[in-house]
Formats: C-alpha cells, sequence, structure tokens
C-alpha cells in the first residue's frame, strides 16, 4: 500500500535542507595529509595509464591496506577525474574484494558523476547501490546520505534528488519515489519536469489516480508554465494507453479538488486524440468538458470537426457546428473553412457554396485558402469554367490569389486538354514574381506529354532543376511515358539512366512505367535486364513490376516464364493484388489450363485476396472451354453461395457454354433462373440464346424470344440480326431474311462482314448470284472489307450455277488483295478447277 503525505513530514527532514547547506564542502571525516593524498591520486592516476594497472596500483601501500570505508575520501578526491573515479571504484570491488562498500561511497560517486552531467554512468551506480542494498528492505534510505553529499561535493540539490526519483521509477519502487517527492516538497526543493513525468508516468502505469491528484494538489500551479503540464501529460497518456474511463475520472477529480485546467491544454488533449483518429473518445472528451469545464472555445471544436472531415464524418462536423452555436460560441473563419472543404472534397458543391453564404452573411472575411479550396472543388468535379468563376470573383474582391490557387488552375486546365492557357496562366505567376511550385511543374510537364509536345515538356523539366525543384517519380514517370508512347524507346532508357547517373531517383513509379513501355514494344529482354538492376540502384519491385512482366510473358504466349515471375513475387514476400492474380488466371485460361486457373484461384483464397467476379467470370469461361460442364456449374453455383455475386456477364457465359455444348435446355433454364435472382438478361443473353435457337432449327421460337426482347425495350444488335436472317435462310425463308436485313439498316444498325456474309450464304445457297454480288458490292461501299470466308462463299456459288470465268475473276481478284485461300476455298478451286491462270 502506498502512503502518501504532504504536510505530516518526519520532523527530522523539515530541517535538512539547513543542515545540508551548513557541511564544509571540504570536510570528511577521513583526511589525511594534503602531500600523501596527492601522491596517492598521483599514483592512482599513474596507475590506470598502465597496461597493467592493476599490478601498479598494488605497489602503493595504501591501497594494499585499503578498507571499504577509507572508499569515499578517495572517491572525492578525485572528483575533477569523474571517469578515473569510477573507474577506481569498480576496481576496488573486484580486486580488493569488497562486498561491503558503504552507501556513503556509491553516492560520493554518484556525486561527482551528476556534477559532471554523467548520467548514464551514475545511473548504473545507482542501480548497482540498489540491488547491494535491497535486502535491507524499507529500512535503506539513502536520502540523507544523498542529501548529506550535497554540501561535500557542491551538487545541485534540484539535479541530484530529481535523480534520485528518476532512480526510483526505474527500479519499480514508485512508493519511494513518491515518498520522496513529498520530502523535497517539504524542504522547498523542486522537482526537475523530467523526473516529475517520470514518476507520473509510472503512477498511469498502475493506476493510482488518487496518487497522481495528490500530486497536482502539492504542486499547485507550479508547473502551470512547462510545455508538459502534469494535467495534459496524465490525461494523454491515459487516453493514449487505452484507459479512457481513468482518463475522464482523472479529469473530473481535478476539476473537483479546484485544480481547473487549462482550455488550452485541453485543446492539446483533444488534438492528441484527434490525430490518433480517437474520434469517440474525441467526442465524450469534449463532452466531459462542457459538463465539468473548463469551457471549450471555438479551437476546441475546429479541432475535432477537422478531424471528423478528414474522415468525411460530415454530419458530426455539422452537430458540433449546431452545438457551437448554442452554447454562443461564435464560428470563426477557420469553422466555416473545415466545413467548406469537407463538403468539396465529397463533391457537394452546392452544400458548400450555402455554407460561404451563411459565412458571408456573418461577416466573415473568405480568404485565398477558403477559395481555393473551392475552385479545388469544382476542377475535382469537372466544372473548370464554376473554378474560374470563383477566381475571377477572388480578383474582383481584391483577394491576392496564392501560388497554390494557380497551381490547381494550371492543374484543371492541363487535365482538361487545355495547355496553352495553363501556360498563360503560368505568365501571371512569374509576372507577380512567385516561383512556379513543384504541382505547377508536375501539371504543366504532364499536359505538355498529354498532348505530344514532348520538346517543351523536357525544357519545363530542365527549368525545374534550375528553380531547384527535386523532381518526383510522377515527372519523371510522366516523361518517360511521354517518351514510349512516341516509340522513343532508346530516348527513354537513355533518360532514365541519366537521371540515375545525376543521383536523382527516379523511383519505382518511373521504373515501371519504362518496364511497361519496353513490353509494349515486345522489347521483353529488355525489361528483364531492367528488371534484373533495379537491385544496383536500391530499389525492389513491387507487385506492378511483377504484374507487367507477367502480363508481357503471357501475350507473347510464354506461360512457364509467366509462373515463375509470379513464384518470384511470392518469394520476396510480395502479396499479389487481384490485377495479378486476374492477368495470370487469363493467361492460363485462355490456352484452356484448367487445372493452372483453379490453383491460382485456390491461391488467392490462402493469400486472403477476395476474387472479384470477373476472375469467375473467365474461369468459368475456360472451364467450358475444356469441356469440364459440370465443374463450370459447381465453380458457378460456389459463386451463387458464397459470392461474389454473379452478374449478368457470368450468366452469359455459363448461357453461351451450354449453347457451345448443344445443352440447350440447360441454357434457357439458366436463363430463366436469372430473373429468379433479379439479374436482368441483356441483348447479349437474348442474342446467344437466338444465335442458339437458329442453330437448332427452331427459329420460331427464336422470333418469340426476339419478339420478348423488343418488348423489354431491349436493342437488338448485329449479332441478333445476322442470327436470325442465317436461321431464315436455312429454313427457305428467304423473304423473312430480307426483311430482317432492311430491319436492321432501318435501325441504324451497321452491318458487319459476319452480317453479310450469312447474307451472300443464304442468296448464294437458293442461286440468286445477282443478288448476293449486290450484297457484296454494298459490303465494299460501307468501306468493309471481305475476307476468305466471304470470297470462299461467292466463288462457291459461282462455280455451283456454272459462271467459272466470273468464280476465276473473283478469285483473282482475292488473290490481288493478299488473301491466303482457307482449305474449303482449296477445296472448291481443286473441284471446279479454277485457277488464277
Amino acid at each position: 500500500m502506498l502512503l502518501f503525505y504532504r504536510s505530516s513530514l518526519n520532523p527530522r527532514n523539515t530541517n535538512l535542507l539547513k543542515l545540508i547547506t551548513s557541511l564544509n564542502p571540504f570536510t570528511f571525516p577521513y583526511s589525511t595529509s594534503s602531500q600523501t593524498q596527492k601522491q596517492l591520486i598521483n599514483h592512482i592516476t599513474t596507475s590506470f595509464q598502465q597496461q597493467n594497472h592493476t599490478k601498479h596500483l598494488l605497489t602503493h601501500p595504501k591501497i594494499i591496506n585499503l578498507k571499504p570505508h577509507e572508499l569515499e575520501p578517495i572517491l572525492f578526491a578525485l572528483r575533477s577525474k569523474p571517469i578515473l573515479a569510477n573507474m577506481f571504484f569498480d576496481w576496488c570491488e573486484v580486486h580488493l574484494g569488497f562486498k561491503d562498500v558503504k552507501v556513503e561511497s556509491f553516492c560520493g560517486l554518484i556525486h561527482l558523476l551528476l556534477e559532471k552531467r554523467m548520467f548514464d554512468h551514475a545511473r548504473k551506480v545507482f542501480d548497482k547501490m540498489c540491488e547491494r542494498f535491497e535486502g535491507e528492505g524499507e529500512g535503506f534510505d539513502c536520502f540523507e546520505v544523498f542529501g548529506k553529499g550535497i554540501g561535500r561535493y557542491g551538487s545541485n540539490g534540484v539535479t541530484v534528488f530529481s535523480f534520485l526519483v528518476d532512480g526510483y521509477c526505474r527500479a519499480g519502487k514508485v512508493e519511494k519515489a513518491v515518498e520522496l517527492f513529498f520530502r523535497m516538497r517539504g524542504m522547498g526543493v523542486c522537482l526537475s519536469e523530467y523526473a516529475l513525468m517520470r514518476m507520473l508516468s509510472c503512477l498511469v502505469e498502475v493506476k493510482r489516480v488518487d496518487v497522481i491528484w495528490d500530486v497536482c494538489l502539492e504542486l499547485g500551479n507550479d508547473y502551470k508554465n512547462l510545455c508538459a503540464e502534469p494535467y495534459g501529460y496524465v490525461t494523454g497518456t491515459f487516453f493514449k494507453k487505452g484507459e479512457v474511463n481513468l482518463g475522464f475520472e482523472f479529469h473530473r477529480g481535478v476539476i473537483e479538488r479546484g485544480l481547473v485546467p487549462n482550455v488550452v491544454t485541453c485543446n492539446k488533449v483533444m488534438k492528441g486524440l484527434c490525430n490518433d483518429k480517437c474520434l469517440d473518445t474525441a467526442h465524450d472528451f469534449l463532452s466531459l468538458m462542457i459538463e465539468v469545464g473548463p469551457r471549450p472555445t471555438v479551437v476546441t471544436y475546429s479541432t475535432l470537426m477537422k478531424a471528423y472531415s478528414k474522415e468525411s464524418k460530415l454530419e458530426e462536423a455539422f452537430q458540433l457546428y449546431d452545438q457551437m452555436m448554442l452554447l454562443g460560441i461564435v464560428p470563426d473563419l477557420v469553422v466555416y473553412s473545415i466545413l467548406v472543404d469537407g463538403l468539396f472534397r465529397v463533391g457537394k458543391l452546392e452544400e458548400g457554396h450555402q455554407v460561404i453564404m451563411v459565412a458571408l452573411d456573418k461577416g466573415i472575411v473568405l480568404d485565398a485558402v477558403a477559395l481555393s479550396s473551392m475552385i479545388d472543388a469544382c476542377v475535382k468535379q469537372g466544372n473548370l469554367e464554376k473554378g474560374f468563376e470563383v477566381y475571377r470573383k477572388m480578383l474582383k474582391g481584391g483577394i491576392e490569389p496564392s501560388i497554390v490557387t494557380y497551381g490547381i488552375l494550371i492543374n484543371g486546365l492541363c487535365q482538361n486538354g487545355r495547355v496553352h492557357e495553363a501556360t498563360g496562366i503560368l505568365g501571371q505567376v512569374l509576372k507577380q514574381g512567385f516561383e512556379p511550385s513543384v504541382l505547377i511543374y508536375i501539371s504543366l510537364i504532364d499536359g505538355m506529354c498529354k498532348s505530344g509536345n514532348l520538346r517543351y515538356g523536357f525544357r519545363l523539366y530542365n527549368e525545374m532543376l534550375t528553380y531547384g525543384h527535386a523532381p518526383d517519380a510522377m515527372v519523371y514517370s510522366v516523361l518517360i511515358n511521354g517518351l514510349t508512347k512516341q516509340g522513343r524507346i532508346h530516348d527513354a532508357i537513355r533518360f532514365f539512366y541519366q537521371s540515375l547517373n545525376n543521383n536523382s531517383r527516379p523511383g519505382i513509379v518511373a521504373y515501371n512505367t519504362l518496364i511497361d513501355g519496353l513490353c509494349k514494344f515486345e522489347r521483353m529482354k529488355d525489361a528483364v535486364k531492367l528488371y534484373i538492376k533495379m537491385g544496383t540502384y536500391n530499389l525492389k519491385p513491387d507487385v506492378v513490376t511483377y504484374t507487367l512482366l507477367i502480363k508481357a510473358s503471357i501475350e507473347m504466349r510464354r506461360l512457364p516464364e509467366a509462373l515463375i515471375l509470379f513464384f518470384q513475387a511470392l518469394k520476396r514476400g510480395l502479396s499479389p493484388d487481384c490485377v495479378t492474380y486476374c492477368t495470370l488466371l487469363y493467361g492460363f485460361s485462355t490456352e484452356n489450363k484448367v487445372a493452372i486457373g483453379l490453383w491460382i484461384l485456390e491461391n488467392m483464397h490462402e493469400n486472403s485476396v477476395e476474387p472479384d467476379i470477373d476472375i469467375y467470370n473467365v474461369l468459368v469461361n475456360s472451364i467450358f472451354k475444356s469441356g469440364q460442364v459440370g465443374k463450370a456449374l459447381d465453380v458457378f453455383r460456389h459463386v451463387q453461395r458464397y459470392g461474389p455475386e454473379p452478374d449478368i456477364v457470368t450468366y452469359n457465359t455459363m448461357i453461351s457454354g451450354y449453347c457451345s455444348l448443344r445443352m440447350l435446355n440447360e441454357a434457357v433454364q439458366l436463363y430463366k433462373e436469372a430473373y429468379l435472382w433479379k439479374t436482368k438478361p441483356n441483348t447479349i443473353t437474348y442474342s446467344i440464346l437466338i444465335d442458339a435457337y437458329c442453330k437448332e432449327g427452331k427459329v420460331e421460337d427464336a422470333m418469340s424470344l426476339f419478339s420478348f426482347m423488343l418488348e423489354k425495350d431491349l436493342e437488338p444488335n448485329v449479332v441478333t440480326y445476322s442470327s436470325l436472317i442465317d436461321g431464315h435462310f436455312k429454313i427457305l425463308k428467304m423473304e423473312t431474311a430480307l426483311e430482317l436485313h432492311e430491319m436492321m439498316l432501318r435501325n441504324d444498325i451497321s452491318p458487319n462482314i459476319v452480317s453479310y456474309s450469312v447474307l451472300i450464304d443464304g442468296l448464294c445457297k437458293r442461286g440468286l448470284m445477282e443478288e448476293a454480288l449486290l450484297v457484296f458490292r454494298g459490303a465494299l461501299d460501307r468501306h468493309l472489307l471481305p475476307d476468305v470466308i466471304i470470297y470462299g462463299i461467292m466463288i462457291h456459288g459461282y462455280c455451283k450455277t456454272g459462271r467459272l470465268g466470273e468464280a476465276m475473276s473473283l478469285y483473282g481478284h482475292m488473290l490481288k488483295e493478299g488473301i491466303v485461300p482457307d482449305k474449303f476455298l482449296q477445296r472448291v478451286i481443286a473441284e471446279y478447277g479454277v485457277s488464277d491462270a
């Protein structure tokens, strides 16, 4: 149990300070003649300069016969050489077998170490002393011994006793530390701020709120001007440790004892809570201040409102605003700026303007910061003209735009491709004597590169260097991207290495940009070289680096290399993201490597990466292509049951898979199921089913579905019409097929080469070659390039109707166009003897 007292001190301690100061600093009980003492000190000093100092020390008779109680006078004599005194003290313990060194010797050594501000050495001696005399229990009290040493060694009392308090705290003896604190107060000796905070920290650790109250009462106003005021320190520490209730209890107790804390200190506590994002605790702390004091100020409210605004908790911020008004606390420009900025950041421009009008009505004069925030919001919302309207109002109102304002406007213009106007704003910046900011340079360089004006972009880059601005990773990546987009890969590589040789650090973003450019130009070998060299420049590849290389490997159909890169990323401790997995999965699924695709999916789950529905769609499509219908259905049902929620692409993939395997009944059943899952079929869904019905010869069912589709206000596409036209030709309903073709044209749906192929094929099969030729020429008039399929249909049609000359002519024309005959056309040529001769 801790026993503390402020007034009922041990009577002997009240006059201790007088006793301490009355002592002669140069008097101690074991004096020797000055000459003998001088010789002894010289001997000790000389000995420790020798390689074998032990042997040399023991040549002096005084040291050979030295007793533990005689150690302190020697230490005192060595007070001008504290390091030597410390070494001699340690040597005596080891070589003279001093197991019962007096506490006075320990205290004496600590005094002379403290005098020279050798605190670390002093702490080690103190810890050794505590360990040595710990067996004496509560009876051990070095307070008086330390006190007497103050006069003898000429030490600073505050330093010595503060060191003692700190030492007790470090040793876990907080009871002794607090007892010593009250003794010091009784003597009129102050405790150093450092030692006080150490003691309070220990008391917080053991949750002794009652003792902390006593300490605060004893301190009174002594520490009110310290930067680490006890109240703020204790409250903040409780909150940081998660002991919120104890923090509130302490606050209440302080108020009840008449020690009302300064509101400025409370505001600092509030700021600390907000910085740590403990907003619920901060709100409760505000409520406590309102309830018991001190009265919150506009700074208290603005601090919490800003934190809420940063977290997009605008409703809570406005509730605080209303509370302020009820309490009669007048909001200032900072409060209104916080609210306006918060609204603008979430895109609520109109509400932000309303708050500004309220501020103006209350006589608040808006500054460049608030108006720049408004301009920034307009730019981010894509309303650049509105932003310039605010800018013009600024000028009209006599408010000088800041460099931030100009940076926002230039960035907005560059993002909208209005680079010429952005350079005009830059001219205004320079005329007004502003130095362009990094944001301005980045925006203009980005704008120039996107508009293809790389030369001016590099001029700005060089100017940026001239002004002493350090380009960041964004600048390098923008310039490298601009070069690669223009196909200037060599220039991009040269610029990248120049920046490295100039001790610049383009960073991983620029590295990835260059690797991406190399991959796009199929320079995989150079991309891999760059990847290998990253370590040379103290850069580590990130997930984006590996994803780019994996994607390039897959596009080059080098799947084993893609898988090796994936394993290298895992080995480096990186966590591939959804994009990496999707890229890898797509590559293997395209090659129908279903087993690997399923393994990748399993690996995603193991690494806590949640696959999105796009990944499942790719996988299901791959499984159907491999003919594993049951496995595809299992994956689909798993998604339905556990998520992510299937979208219409998922259903279309399943329906298309069933149709490709001529499982029309299952496809129709899934189509009906989509409605039950509240997933509305789209044009692609109906087109897939209509095509399947037509291929099965069920044209009436296809037309019925087509009519239902139109009732649902869905627009058929060229695939829908092409399927129906082909279906009607197959059942010899040519008139209906032609009507559907006309309907497609009336609905402004442009036929593609496939739809023309279907129509021409139907006409050729009926022997209507003139009509087929008209359709063929119609395709040419629409600037559609006939492929080998449409040539094959026409040539075969001419051959079947005996018009071999026209077949030969068309075949010759096809060859001149550089189109190579496929197997079907080769058989037709061989069968009918058609050649290009």
